[in-house]
């Protein structure tokens, strides 16, 4: 895979799959529309009625909002993916003409039906690497907010879009803000090696076909930014939860606290848009206005602005390639940002993201077992069952302690994620 990586897969099949629609609205299914990114999918879809179709939504445990929701958008499928309170969310739903589904594979099932145009991925974790799968195998475009699937199995998910001629539209605000930052840019044309002949110059300089130096990816440094090394040692999680500029779910505001959540997104970057470890950057940008940056080889910089608010990159990646306009939390007003500031990260501060870029550059499981590793150590800070530095040195050792598997096949990644789950809880003494 060349440089250009991902960008000719979205703009291509996208619009092979688009030319290919006979009708204005999308049918959406939601997976995990209870979560933070679920949630406000679903505004987006409330506030677009004419355009989007809410066909399915998921939940893992969330019955009483899921139920709320269903009454709301009234889709064809809710899937519960635990069985507990399957027979809760069927009764309160039993008088609609809603399928209510339960269990795990579920999730699998329900992204594969036919009338359906687009998956978001809105669940959290290594959980979502399955249903995301059988939605490529599916065919469906996908918007992708579960950062996991590409940290664990970026390698394969790639080859799988490929096969499948599958398009991935990022949600992540930072990598929409990449993807917006590429539209028109010649890598948008023509280079993936499958489509070698697909508008083909050969009297075209290569480097035309390959303009980017690297990407930029900030980083708002979470709430402990100024903070020095005793002063976290004590911190709470009540304290991590308070991320100064976004509303997020408690799993990701950790993650942002520990940058643990920037080193994912670097991966994510990598598989996403096919660049080297050495070609992604992050800047800490406290005011989180500017949200990612293309550095280009003539020098010049392209960069992407905003309020913080998630509405605009999840209404992006619904209506690509148009954009829409979307009730968001109040529009930016430059002259209110006075100084736009930039720092490098401190590693010696904030090891995750040192652990992100080394796993990445390692290659074959190595960022599977770290997210593992990091499920666990992220859900024992919230229970108070580790402290907040502690989080690091298990995951750094959890990554050390596992013998390394150079190609790992989709089932082999369901292994290595237990395995490593096993020793993260084992070195933290769970």
């Amino acid at each position: 895979m060349n440089m250009c990586g991902n960008i000719k897969n979205i703009y291509y099949f996208c619009t092979l799959k688009l030319s290919n629609r006979n009708k204005i609205m999308r049918n959406i299914a939601i997976l995990g529309s209870t979560g933070s990114i679920g949630r406000q999918t679903l505004e987006v879809c409330a506030e677009h009625p004419d355009l989007f179709s809410v066909y399915a939504i998921t939940a893992n445990r969330s019955a009483d909002l899921i139920i709320e929701q269903a009454r709301q958008f009234h889709p064809e499928v809710v899937v519960i993916a635990d069985e507990t309170y399957y027979e809760k969310v069927s009764e309160a739903l039993s008088d609609l003409p809603i399928k209510v589904w339960t269990g795990p594979e579920s999730l699998c099932q329900v992204v594969t039906a036919e009338p359906i145009d687009m998956v978001v991925t809105a669940m959290v974790g290594f959980a979502g690497l399955r249903p995301t799968v059988a939605a490529i195998k599916a065919q469906k475009m996908l918007a992708l907010a579960n950062k996991e699937t590409l940290v664990v199995a970026g390698q394969l998910i790639e080859g799988l879009c490929a096969e499948y001629q599958v398009p991935i539209l990022p949600v992540d605000s930072e990598h929409s803000a990449i993807f917006q930052c590429l539209q028109g840019e010649s890598i948008a044309r023509g280079c993936f090696p499958w489509l070698a002949n697909d508008n083909a110059n050969p009297e075209k300089p290569h480097y035309l076909d390959n303009p980017i130096d690297k990407l930029i990816i900030t980083a708002s440094g979470g709430p402990f930014r100024t903070f020095t090394m005793e002063q976290m040692r004590d911190v709470t999680a009540a304290q991590a939860l308070k991320h100064p500029n976004w509303d997020m779910g408690a799993k990701i505001t950790i993650d942002s606290a520990s940058m643990m959540n920037k080193g994912f997104e670097v991966i994510e970057a990598r598989w996403l848009f096919g660049m080297n470890t050495d070609q992604i950057e992050v800047a800490v940008h406290p005011q989180s206005i500017v949200h990612s940056m293309v550095q280009f080889s003539d020098g010049a910089i392209k960069a992407q602005l905003g309020c913080p608010d998630m509405k605009v990159p999840i209404a992006y990646a619904l209506s690509y390639p148009d954009r829409m306009p979307s009730q968001i939390n109040g529009k930016l007003r430059i002259e209110d940002y006075a100084h736009l500031t930039f720092e490098r990260p401190d590693l010696e501060r904030f090891p995750n993201l040192r652990l992100a870029f080394e796993a990445l550059a390692a290659g074959g499981d190595r960022t599977c077992v770290l997210n593992a590793a990091n499920e666990v150590t992220n859900e024992a800070f919230r229970r108070g069952q580790c402290k907040f530095l502690q989080m690091a040195e298990v995951n750094e050792k959890t990554v050390a302690a596992m013998p390394f598997v150079a190609s790992p096949s989709l089932e082999d990644y369901f292994e290595i994620d237990a395995e490593a789950r096993i020793k993260a809880r084992e070195i933290l003494g769970l």
